[in-house]
Parts: C-alpha cells; structure tokens; sequence
C-alpha cells in the first residue's frame, strides 16, 4: 500500500477548470480532498520539456516543493498525423492567449486542408504524474485513437473535444455525457492506470 493511500488531500497542479472538475469526479470517492494549483495560489511552471511525460513531472515536482504534499499533474494534447504530431504539446499555446480553443480548432483544421491531407487519423494523449515527498515521480499515460472532423460539433466537454471524433464511433467527444467521455478519454485511461497502481491493495 502506497503512502499517498492515507493521505486526505492532494494537490492538482493546474489552473484548467474542466480538468480540475474531470478529477474531482474520479478522485472524491476515493476519499481524496483535491486542491488546485488555483486554490492555494500555485503558480505553474513554464513547460520546457519536449515531451508529455517531461511536462508532467515538472509540473507535479514543483508543486511538491512548493507544498510538501502528494502533488499529481498531467500534460495532454491533440497529436494530428498529418501534422507531424502537432499541436502535440504545445496544444493548449494554440489556442492563444487568452484561451481561444475555437480559434485553435480551425487552425488545425486550416492546416489540414492547406496540405490537402486525406489522412485525418489523430490521438489525445494523456500523461499524468504522481509526485510524493521522499519517492520517485511515478508516469502514466493514456491514449485514444480517432480522427479530426469539421466543422465542431457538439457543446459538452472541452478543449479539442468539438473536432475529435473517437474511432469507432459517429459523435465528436463534446457531444457525449461525461460518463461517455471518461470510459474511453486519454485522461480516463491514464487515470485507470494511476488508480490501479496508487490504490492498490
């Protein structure tokens, strides 16, 4: 049994309140109280790490120093085949600031169609880090396959969710439940892999 197990709070490094909410549903039943870098007045770290599995721990290991408590982070991002695997990590910089996602979506989709690109297979990915005070930073990650579609469709979710549409199925991330989402989402894969390790009897 891990040591983060009797632990009653957490803290989520990070300021995006989709995100913070999306674990929040997973985590409170477990008995977790989970505070956000916005809560406590955390500020993040620059990302300037090339990889998902890099920006993650940065952001789980500042937190830590900064708190001395068991701090998780994730880094996630839309990766388009055709683009070379932009926008990748620097998806959520797309969308500018302030966040414009909308303008971020059509600009993946202006590349596109710039390329004349028939291929139009994509994945989110989903990295999340466990920093614990005295251990290793432990890494889990999570994928979904599909493709991007055009125009958006769909009003629930966040993000890229509009323009991404899981293989195997006709309705775009945002015009599914939540608990649609969460059985197959990036996030909620490499939530389930953290779970079962981190909980594990």
């Amino acid at each position: 049994m891990k040591q983060q197990q009797n632990a009653k709070t957490w803290v989520l490094a990070s300021h995006n309140r989709g995100k913070i909410r999306e674990l929040e549903d997973i985590l409170a039943p477990r008995g977790l109280e989970l505070k956000s870098a916005a809560d406590i007045n955390l500020d993040e770290p620059e990302e300037t790490e090339s990889t998902f599995e890099g920006n993650a721990a940065l952001k789980s290991e500042a937190a830590r120093a900064a708190t001395g408590l068991v701090c998780l982070a994730d880094d996630s991002g839309l990766s388009v085949d055709a683009l070379d695997g932009d926008p990748g990590i620097y998806s959520a910089r797309w969308a500018g600031e302030p966040r414009d996602f909308g303008r971020a979506m059509k600009r993946v989709h202006e590349k596109l169609e710039a390329l004349g690109a028939a291929d139009r297979t994509a994945r989110f990915v989903c990295v999340i880090t466990v920093s614990e005070p005295g251990q290793e930073t432990r890494v889990y990650r999570g994928e979904v396959e599909g493709e991007i579609v055009w125009p958006p469709r769909g009003d629930a979710g966040f993000g890229y969710d509009p323009v991404f549409q899981p293989k195997g199925h006709d309705r775009t991330f945002a015009q599914m439940s939540s608990e649609e989402k969460k059985s197959m989402s990036h996030r909620g894969r490499a939530l389930e892999a953290m779970i079962a390790a981190e909980f594990k009897a």
